[in-house]
């Protein structure tokens, strides 16, 4: 009796072990989309808006997108449970651009969400992270922190349960305390927001999403 015990409580321990090892694997999982893979595909779960076409960048094959209609939406919600997370993308806004554009939009329409959006004035443009989380509701944007349209940039918005923080090309742009709970629901829309308002003039070659707050050293590199 006293060996099935044993046994028994060494299988819990080793269940329990595996069972572990798979949630680590699972909250450290890395989403990556490289925009034009995904045009490519043919799949339900795709769809697509306008003419967003496959171009050339320095870093491989993008998508540009021509701030009137062009978006991709993917019936995804890669933020799920997240109780943190680092988005980054590699992308350039064009000139003679619109003025409001939401490049990336995750989760809820009108709900949960987070966007990287930016705000185009002449020549240039500046950054705006937004989160929604229940009724916390903040955008990290300053007119001042002006960039030239028409070149390539890294951008990163790293959401912590208690901070938002944005980079422009490795350097911090702005931080502030913020109440994060996860995102559990809705969409991801590339090139728009979701409900199909503030179109985004430009292209977008790769955006990668950890489950974690990324070091600045650790983002992707912009050549």
């Amino acid at each position: 009796m006293a060996k099935n015990s044993i046994s028994i409580t060494f299988l819990f321990i080793l269940l329990s072990f595996v069972l572990n090892g798979q949630n680590l694997k699972q909250t450290d999982v890395k989403t990556e989309w490289i925009l034009a893979n995904i045009l490519r595909e043919k799949s339900n779960s795709i769809e697509i808006s306008g003419n967003p076409q496959l171009v050339s960048s320095p870093y491989g094959e993008a998508v540009s997108f021509d701030g009137v209609d062009d978006a991709i939406i993917l019936n995804e919600m890669p933020l799920k449970s997240l109780q943190g997370f680092t988005v980054e993308m590699i992308f350039m806004p064009e000139t003679n651009a619109p003025f409001e554009q939401r490049v990336l939009h995750i989760g809820e329409s009108k709900a949960d969400r987070m966007l990287l959006e930016i705000r185009a004035v002449d020549s240039n443009w500046y950054f705006d992270g937004y989160a929604c989380s229940g009724l916390n509701k903040k955008a990290l944007i300053n007119e001042k922190l002006i960039h030239p349209l028409g070149e390539w940039y890294h951008v990163a918005f790293v959401v912590t349960p208690k901070s938002l923080t944005t980079y422009v090309n490795g350097k911090k742009e702005l931080t502030e305390e913020f109440s994060f709970l996860p995102i559990e629901t809705g969409q991801t829309s590339f090139g728009v927001r979701l409900n199909k308002v503030s179109w985004f003039k430009g292209t977008i070659y790769k955006i990668r999403i950890s489950p974690n707050q990324t070091n600045p050293k650790d983002f992707m590199i912009l050549k």
